[in-house]
């Protein structure tokens, strides 16, 4: 009897040291429950606690439960939450330079941003993580187009003409968009719906994937064909909450979350076109800027480019390697 009380206890102080070296990650994200982006993490998750012993799980709060962008990052430096599956932009205190991405009319095509993260993800790994933040994966979400609910937008002055909605606390965009002569309407994105119903909005920077997730394409009339910005997704993690898990559990979840990322990304690529072509099927119409009208955006978005600048939003040095990677890819 007195053995089998030994061998009980000794289990239970091997159970507790188990569950003591046990970590639950919680993450938030503005993405939808049952989305494909929500699949694809809830799957690594599970390779994750696999892969671990179960040292290591994730606890997800999807569909902005636990508030905007903002919201998450202030619980995430109180310790309620560890991460969140975000927009990259999203982090632009801990690191602003990643907002190089998200300059306006910078980048043509996908050719072309694909050729520039090819050699800047390892950079903004780093310079993430400097900022405070372990990036476990990166995925784009997209181009992003302007779309409008009630008059076509080919050129500057129309879009001047409408009720233009930016992220609620995007610094950048704000700045941006004020070289443009506009005065923006920042709203949180779940009320973005609600602002395009009311007329409170009806001029949206988007995604195609995100605009039909967000159901924001049941309001949109008109996109101008002509990408304005590219926007990344992350998975970020604290570096305190980050560093509490052991070494080799670690390298699991860098590595099972990399690969989970680098598929979502692949899939995003393909979901965008496939997401626009719907768009186009949905009787939305195509507008197309004429050859003066795309000069005088680009003249506009330079000029944007040279405020953020002179502000040290983004640094003149990221900028001119960006430069320096377009003009490689071109010349090829």
């Amino acid at each position: 009897m007195i053995k089998r009380c030994k061998i009980l206890l000794f289990t239970a102080l091997l159970a507790l040291a188990s569950s003591a070296h046990a970590h639950t990650l919680k993450i938030a994200t503005l993405s939808p429950d049952g989305s494909d982006w929500m699949i694809k993490l809830r799957e690594g998750a599970k390779q994750v606690e696999e892969q671990t012993g179960g040292r290591v799980k994730f606890k997800f709060y999807p569909g902005g439960v636990m508030g905007d962008n903002k919201a998450v990052l202030r619980k995430i430096k109180i310790g309620q939450l560890h991460g969140g599956a975000i927009t990259a932009g999203a982090l632009d205190k801990a690191y602003p330079d990643n907002e190089v991405l998200g300059l306006l009319f910078k980048y043509r095509d996908q050719g072309e941003i694909d050729y520039v993260r090819r050699h800047l993800d390892p950079v903004l790994t780093q310079g993430f993580e400097k900022g405070g933040y372990v990036i476990l994966g990166m995925a784009e979400a997209g181009f992003a187009y302007i779309m409008s609910s009630k008059a076509p937008v080919a050129s500057v002055a129309d879009l001047r003409r409408q009720k233009v909605w930016i992220p609620a606390g995007d610094e950048t965009s704000a700045k941006s968009i004020a070289a443009f002569g506009i005065t923006p309407v920042p709203l949180p994105l779940g009320d973005v719906l609600a602002g395009l119903q009311t007329d409170l909005v009806n001029a949206v920077a988007a995604p195609p994937i995100g605009v039909i997730a967000l159901q924001w394409h049941t309001q949109i009339k008109y996109l101008t064909d002509m990408p304005l910005l590219y926007s990344l997704g992350v998975l970020a993690i604290s570096n305190k909450a980050f560093k509490k898990i052991k070494p080799q559990d670690q390298k699991i979840v860098r590595e099972v979350m990399g690969k989970t990322f680098r598929a979502i990304d692949d899939k995003n690529k393909a979901d965008n076109r496939n997401a626009l072509a719907t768009l186009k099927d949905l009787g939305i119409q195509f507008v197309q800027p004429s050859e003066e009208q795309k000069k005088e955006w680009l003249k506009y978005a330079h000029a944007a480019q040279q405020r953020i600048i002179k502000e040290g939003v983004i640094s003149q040095k990221m900028v001119d390697r960006v430069d320096a990677l377009l003009k490689q890819y071109r010349s090829k």
